[in-house]
């Protein structure tokens, strides 16, 4: 059985920082390829950082690019989303997710496993 528990969303202000947790069940622990995603309101949900647990290559989103960096510990139990910089639009539901293929992808085809979220509000 998967387990995702995402942790670590809150209210900051624009230019503030927050980092997201990802606690992976022993399943989820053998996907080769781990992601985050968010869903705004009113918008669709999107791909924000993938990571690729065999030699640790990243690929983000164009909107968070140079802002947000993905990373997991050594025991692979935990994936985090560094955010800095945030601005309004990143406000979101955020949601950490493996994926079914060994592809660095954040297509959301290979992704099916989510859990509840957590939720990041930048705001002044």
């Amino acid at each position: 059985t998967q387990r995702l528990v995402q942790s670590g969303g809150a209210s900051v202000q624009p230019g503030g920082c927050l980092t997201l947790s990802c606690s992976v069940s022993d399943y989820a622990y053998d996907s080769a390829v781990m992601a985050w995603f968010r869903r705004g309101p009113g918008k669709p949900r999107e791909g924000v950082a993938a990571l690729a647990r065999r030699n640790g290559s990243t690929i983000y989103a164009d909107s968070v690019k140079g802002r947000f960096t993905i990373s997991r510990d050594n025991s692979q139990h935990w994936l985090y989303l560094q955010m800095n910089s945030l601005k309004p639009e990143d406000t979101a539901m955020y949601y950490c997710a493996p994926s079914s293929l060994a592809i660095l992808t954040m297509s959301q085809e290979h992704y099916n496993s989510w859990g509840r979220g957590t939720h990041v509000t930048v705001s002044s």
